[in-house]
């Protein structure tokens, strides 16, 4: 009985311990890449006791059921767990995106967020475009309100076309100032597809947009249409951590220009009017879709290794090499890219004097797939094999079918048959155009950077900045014409053909010093300033080369011709700088910044060469007033508007202010005594070209009123932007008096234009839980672009279908590039009545006076969509976008859906044409046919861009993650445009590359 109650005492006395007895925990941190996070803070909440993950994520921590563990780290939001007993308990930890924008480079400098006074879009690794990137463009399309991003086609590595709150001139370049590391970038060189491909898209850290006056002002001329400035990774942390990425794509065509099919076209050929048995005897027995054959299934290949951390324990270090390989849709199409970069960032005397260092290279392999068979696919005979059975088809052509007619008096001595040639004004086989051109070249390009911050020992608020930067491009070109590809040949000259080579070798070389100084200092916990004052130099070089076989040959046949078949130019141009900056705030509540560049270029006269442009912007920090401070509602509210002027000649020739002479053609040239032989001497001459030593700066004055918010927590944040741009003095083509210039035109200051717009952005978090995070991204930007004086107007944009047309024009009180046409007259059934128009001006004739203003090729509106959905391990996201009331010119159909151009009138050869035919029975190819208003469709689009979907293995080998994933690019395209695409930059469909669909799987390893 005894052993029974002191039994029952000890139960009583120490079942409370057990009932409350602690359980250990342990598991790993990681961020959203799968990257372990040394250093996390974990914490029993109301309480001291509490640990900090090792150096691989790990953490041990004994908790009672019901606690609440709190993960914290610098840079990431905090996340607390209610714990329920479980042993192992892993946490992945979200980048605070308020943090990680806190600090954002705005150009010699930088300055926090919440102190920006100017309209600036930053975008970070982590919200860049998914799916298969090869050039640095693609990761920000549809991102940033106001900023367009177009491709320049389909094929691989192509160039893109951003355009920032619109056009802003005529002749001069439009596209904005690319800044890499606080380096400028230079002219790009022939053989390059598109100047950013020096950079590996893995590399980047972030890109930062300016897009008004008073943030670019900072960077003088050449910011006058914008400025985005890139980040590259840099070494950060301790210990080395390491990255291989890599990726397989395969990209296919998603659709067919509408031309007729072999059937169809039969049945247009025999019941023609003009046909007869001559012409139906020229139609084949095939069924070909040239389309089908010259294009094909492609695919295209990434791989990067990249490491990071800190050599020998005091030196900062990344270090990267990536290879991409990737065919075009387009056969033969191939674009090949090996990139090499380095950073070092080491710092000494107690982190006085700052050193960076970067430097990557490139070299990039261009086989350019002979873009002519495009539009020859869209017109060779569909009832045509490939490839013909003719002996001397293949002796001479390879086999390649085609039209050809024998020459009346030559004999090929190899098989004793009539010489052929091909007829005059006839296609050439398209499939041979691809695969008997070779057209490749070799880009080399040295990209770095030596900055180094020095920060005065006896004048700490003093930091002495130099940078010195060098892009240096080199490139071999060549273009090689196998002598099987038919072409017209003569029969005194057909032994001469024996193909062509023409080559080219181009250098460019842009250098940059820029030096200045930087006081940032505070007073009395209230005051904030920040001056910046400094001097820059940047120096463009060119050293081009190129060579042409024929003219060699020809010069060669002909002694006496002097024909010139070597081309040499070399050119240079400086621009130099003076800069200044004031940043000033009061309590973080009321900030000021001021800025004052002074440029001159050697491009301009030196009467006119330089140029002061100020600019100053206000912003009034609501949130940081008292009556907000506590709110729980509002998180960060700013009101911001800036002033600021900024000018261009970017794009300008040089030395247009002075006397410059041009050698005529060979075939110009100009007869004087006899040479070689005793026969007549030819001799090319010199002309003076135009000059003009008025040109002066296109002068750009914007302002911009904007609104920052963040609520809620930031689950809901975004800016509203207005902003209206000025150009004055815009540089276009002028008439002048005769016999006062050595030309009849001149480039000259005669324009003004605007531009203004309302921009939006919303970003929300609609849900955030432990497990699961779903975040969406809207952009929507307004831009009406207006010519608002020009004494000229200015035709442009040329066009396939008749001799010298164009369809575009420049006029005051329009929209630059407005498609100018004439008014097409529709039956009551809504088709196109041929030949007849509206007379716009009553006089009873159609004529040019009848041609009047009918959209144009730029959007009203542009929006951006983008949801990121991520749960647990799996993450899930879709990029779309969005055009609307842009408008294209359906050249491919304007230019070839006529009758008669199915049988030409003199020709013996025929000729496909475009299905539109069916629809409008047009049957004349005529000028005012080519440049009616039918042509000119609304191309508003909506696209899914990408779609991503990707799982993250937590320790799938020791100590590493891998994330695996797959990606489809150009998803749908949903669109009530004729054409194959609605996105066609400048508005003119004709023979467009089309971009294809592609499928991406590839992983990501971290280790």
């Amino acid at each position: 009985m005894k052993t029974m109650l002191n039994s029952l005492l000890f139960l009583l006395f120490f079942l409370p311990s057990f009932l409350i007895a602690q359980n250990q925990v342990s598991g790993t941190v990681t961020e959203e890449s799968s990257l372990p996070l040394p250093g996390v803070n974990v914490i029993i909440k109301g309480t001291s006791q509490g640990t900090a993950t090792d150096f691989d994520g790990n953490y041990q921590l004994e908790a009672n059921e019901g606690d609440i563990i709190v993960f914290s780290y610098v840079g990431y939001l905090t996340k607390e767990v209610s714990y329920q007993g479980q042993s192992s308990l892993n946490v992945t930890l979200v980048e605070d995106a308020a943090q990680l924008d806190e600090v954002v480079l705005i150009g010699y400098g930088s300055v926090k967020k919440e102190d920006l006074t100017g309209a600036v879009d930053l975008i970070t690794s982590e919200d860049f475009n998914k799916g298969p990137v090869v050039s640095a463009q693609q990761l920000i399309s549809g991102k940033i309100a106001g900023v367009s991003v177009t491709s320049g086609s389909g094929a691989p590595g192509d160039g893109q076309n951003i355009i920032i709150r619109g056009t802003g001139s005529l002749t001069l370049s439009a596209n904005p100032l690319i800044v890499v590391d606080g380096v400028p970038m230079g002219d790009s060189v022939g053989g390059t597809r598109n100047p950013l491909n020096l950079i590996n898209p893995n590399d980047i850290e972030s890109m930062t947009v300016l897009k008004d006056a008073s943030a670019t002002s900072i960077y003088g001329s050449r910011a006058a249409n914008g400025v985005i400035m890139i980040t590259t990774k840099k070494g950060k942390g301790d210990e080395f951590k390491f990255n291989v990425s890599s990726s397989t794509t395969v990209h296919t065509p998603t659709d067919y220009v509408d031309v007729l099919d072999a059937n169809a076209y039969r049945n247009v050929v025999t019941t023609h009017p003009r046909a007869n048995a001559n012409t139906i005897a020229l139609l084949g027995n095939a069924n070909t879709d040239w389309q089908d054959e010259i294009y094909q299934t492609a695919f295209g290949q990434d791989h990067n290794i990249s490491a990071r951390g800190r050599a020998f324990g005091v030196l900062p270090v990344r270090i990267s090499l990536g290879h991409t390989n990737h065919d075009g849709i387009l056969k033969r199409d191939n674009f090949t890219r090996t990139t090499a970069s380095l950073n070092l960032s080491p710092s000494f005397l107690d982190d006085h004097l700052k050193v960076e260092l970067n430097a990557r290279g490139s070299y990039t392999e261009n086989f350019f797939a002979n873009r002519g068979a495009i539009g020859a696919a869209n017109t060779f005979d569909p009832t045509q094999p490939v490839f013909s059975n003719d002996p001397q088809v293949i002796s001479q052509f390879a086999g390649y079918n085609g039209w050809y007619e024998p020459l009346s008096s030559a004999i090929d001595p190899n098989t004793g048959l009539p010489v052929l040639s091909q007829i005059n004004l006839a296609n050439q086989n398209p499939l041979a155009q691809l695969n008997l051109v070779d057209d490749t070249a070799e880009v080399r390009r040295l990209f770095g950077n030596a900055k180094v911050d020095y920060k005065l020992h006896f004048l700490p608020q003093v930091t002495a900045t130099v940078n010195v930067g060098l892009d240096k491009s080199n490139s071999h070109g060549r273009n090689i014409t196998q002598q099987s590809l038919s072409t017209s040949l003569t029969n005194d000259g057909w032994q001469y053909w024996n193909g062509s080579r023409s080559s080219y070798i181009n250098e460019s070389t842009s250098q940059l010093f820029d030096a200045y100084l930087t006081y940032n200092d505070s007073f009395k916990d209230t005051h904030n300033l920040t001056v910046v004052a400094g001097y820059s130099y940047q120096s463009f070089e060119g050293d081009n080369y190129s060579f042409n076989s024929e003219d060699k040959e020809r010069d060669e046949r002909n002694p006496n011709a002097n024909i010139d078949y070597e081309f040499i130019d070399k050119w240079k141009s400086v621009l130099l700088s003076y800069f200044g900056r004031l940043n000033y705030d009061y309590k973080g509540k009321y900030l000021l910044t001021a800025s004052l560049r002074a440029d001159a270029s050697s491009k301009l006269n030196p009467d006119d060469r330089w140029g002061l442009f100020p600019s100053a912007a206000l912003a009034w920090n609501i949130s940081n007033e008292s009556f907000l401070e506590n709110s729980n509602t509002i998180n960060d509210l700013k009101l911001r508007v800036g002033y600021g002027e900024i000018a261009n000649v970017n794009g300008l020739s040089d030395y247009l202010f002075l006397t410059r002479y041009t050698r005529s053609q060979s075939s110009a040239n100009y007869q004087f005594g006899n040479g070689a032989n005793n026969l007549p001497a030819f001799y090319q001459t010199y002309r003076p070209e135009p000059t003009n030593d008025d040109l002066r700066w296109e002068v750009g004055k914007t302002i911009n009123v904007g609104l920052d918010y963040s609520l809620f927590n930031s689950r809901i944040s975004g800016s509203i932007n207005a902003y209206k741009k000025t150009t004055e003095d815009l540089i276009a083509s002028a008439f002048v008096d005769p016999f006062t210039n050595f030309g009849s035109r001149i480039s000259k200051n005669i324009g003004d234009m605007e531009n203004k717009g309302l921009e939006f952005v919303l970003n929300l978090v609609p849900v955030r839980t432990e497990d699961l995070e779903w975040s969406i991204s809207y952009n929507i930007s307004l831009n009406d672009n207006e010519i608002t004086n020009l004494p000229f107007d200015q035709d442009t944009g040329g066009i396939s279908g008749g001799t010298g047309n164009t369809i575009q024009i420049h006029k005051e009180g329009e929209a630059p590039y407005s498609y100018y046409v004439f008014e097409q007259v529709y039956d009551v059934n809504g088709r196109p009545i041929e030949g007849a128009f509206v007379d716009r001006n009553g006089d009873n004739i159609i004529n040019d006076d009848d041609r009047y203003i009918y959209k144009d090729p730029y959007a009203d509106v542009i929006m951006g969509l983008n949801t990121n959905l991520n749960y647990k391990k799996w993450d899930f996201s879709i990029q779309t976008r969005a055009n609307i009331g842009n408008y294209a010119y359906n050249n491919v159909a304007s230019g070839n859906s006529y009758l008669n151009g199915v049988i030409p009138t003199t020709n013996n050869f025929l000729w496909n044409i475009h299905s539109d035919y069916l629809e409008t029975g047009f049957v004349e190819q005529t000028d005012q046919n080519f440049l009616s208003s039918h042509w000119i469709q609304e191309a508003s689009f909506l696209k899914i861009d990408n779609i991503t979907l990707g799982y993250t293995f937590d320790n799938a080998i020791k100590d590493s993650n891998i994330r695996v994933y797959g990606s489809v690019q150009n998803v749908a395209t949903f669109t009530d445009y004729d054409g194959l695409d609605p996105e066609i930059t400048g508005g003119i469909d004709n023979s467009f590359y089309p971009r294809p669909r592609s499928f991406m799987l590839g992983f990501n390893v971290d280790f």
